[in-house]
C-alpha cells in the first residue's frame, strides 16, 4: 500500500496530534510505503491567538505536485488546516480516496475564545469531513456524538502511544513537598487548568507544558511548580515521579498524556469523559469523578503496578494495525 499522511500538526509544535502522528509514521514506515506532507518545508504564520502554532504557507500547486509524486493509494488528511484544506481539494478534484480524522473539538475550542455558536463551526467540520471515506475518532462515544451532528461514515481507530519512554527509566528527583500531583500538556484556555491548580490539596502541584495560558497561570498561582516544555527521557522520569496525574480538561477527544501517565505508573484524577472512559478500559487506575478534588485525593490510594498494566494495553503498534485496516476498507 502506498500511504500519504497530510497533517498541518508537526514538530516543533508540542501536542497530541503531533507526538501521535510521530509514532504512528514510525510504527507504520515498517508496513508500508509511507510518505508525510507536512509544514516543514513551507513558510510558517503563527496563528492569531495562538503563536506557537503556525500554519504552514502552501500553495495549491505546491501540494497537488507533492501528491501527485507519491502516487498514493490513500490519503490520510490528519488535521483541517491549510494543508489538510489543499489536499482534501486536489483529492477530491482527481477522485483520490482518502480518510480524515476528528482530533479535536474545534467548536468548543473556537467558542472559549471568541462569541461563535458551536453549530456554526460543526457545519463546518461537517462539510470538510462529509467528502471522506471514513472520518476518523478515538472512542465509540465520540462516533455517536459526531453522528448526531450529521458527520457521516465515522469509524473508532484505536489509539496508541510509544510506551519505551514512559515504562522505564530513572525517576526525576523533585526537592518538592510530598505528594506530587502532575499536569502535562498545552497551557490554553481549553485545557481548563484553573479548575486543577485552584484545588486545595497537600503537598505540591507541577505544571508541564507551554502555551498562550502560560503567564496568566503563573502569575495567578504563584505557588504551583511551572517547568515549561519537557520531551523525553526527563517527560517519562517526571511522570515516575508524581503521585497522581491530573487531567482537567473537559473537551479532549482522547487525552494521550493520561495513557503516558498511566504506563508510568502514575494514577490519573479527571472529569467522566468518553476519552478517560476508553484509557481506563474498566480497570481501577484512575478516578473519574465531577469533583476533581475528589479525584485527586482518591487517586493517591491506587496501586502503581495496576496502572502500569492498564498504560501497557496502549501499544502504538496495535494503532497501527487498527489504522491500515480502516485505510485498507477506503480504497475502492
Amino acid at each position: 500500500m502506498r500511504l500519504l499522511i497530510v497533517t498541518d500538526a508537526w514538530k516543533p509544535q508540542v501536542n497530541g496530534v503531533v507526538r501521535t502522528y510521530e509514532w504512528l509514521s514510525k510504527a507504520l514506515a515498517r508496513r508500508v510505503d509511507l510518505k508525510l506532507l507536512t509544514p516543514e518545508p513551507y513558510p510558517r504564520a503563527p496563528l492569531p491567538t495562538y503563536p506557537e502554532i503556525e500554519l504552514a504557507m502552501a500553495s495549491p500547486g505546491s501540494i497537488a505536485r507533492f501528491i501527485n509524486a507519491a502516487a498514493p493509494d490513500v490519503v490520510h488528511i490528519g488535521t483541517e488546516g491549510p494543508l489538510g484544506l489543499l489536499a482534501r481539494r486536489h483529492c477530491k478534484a482527481k477522485g483520490i480516496p482518502f480518510t480524515t480524522c476528528y482530533h479535536t473539538r474545534y467548536p468548543e475550542y473556537i467558542a472559549s475564545r471568541f462569541p461563535i455558536p458551536t453549530r456554526w463551526t460543526y457545519a463546518l467540520l461537517r462539510k470538510f469531513h462529509g467528502a471522506a471515506a471514513r472520518t476518523l475518532v478515538a472512542t465509540t462515544e465520540l462516533a455517536e456524538e459526531l453522528r448526531l451532528q450529521g458527520f457521516a461514515r465515522v469509524t473508532t481507530w484505536r489509539r496508541g502511544i510509544d510506551l519505551s519512554p514512559f515504562m522505564n527509566g530513572p525517576v526525576e528527583t523533585l526537592d518538592l513537598p510530598r505528594p506530587i500531583f502532575l499536569y502535562v500538556g498545552r497551557l490554553a484556555v481549553e485545557k481548563n487548568i484553573d479548575d486543577f491548580l485552584k484545588l486545595n490539596l497537600p503537598g505540591s502541584k507541577v505544571v508541564v507544558g507551554g502555551g498562550p495560558e502560560r503567564e496568566r497561570l503563573q502569575r495567578a498561582y504563584p505557588q504551583a511548580v511551572f517547568m515549561g516544555p519537557l520531551e523525553n527521557p526527563r517527560l517519562g522520569a517526571l511522570y515516575r515521579a508524581a503521585d497522581v496525574f491530573v487531567f482537567p480538561s473537559k473537551t479532549d477527544t482522547y487525552g494521550l498524556v493520561m495513557a503516558e501517565a498511566l504506563a508510568a505508573g502514575a494514577p490519573v484524577a479527571c472529569y467522566p469523559t468518553s476519552g478517560a472512559r476508553e484509557i481506563f478500559g474498566g480497570e481501577a487506575c484512575g478516578v473519574m469523578s465531577d469533583s476533581l478534588q475528589h479525584a485527586a485525593m482518591a487517586a493517591l490510594d491506587i496501586s502503581r503496578d495496576i496502572c502500569r498494566r492498564a498504560g501497557a494495553r496502549h501499544a502504538m503498534e496495535a494503532s497501527a494495525e487498527s489504522f491500515l485496516g480502516i485505510m485498507r476498507t477506503a480504497i475502492p
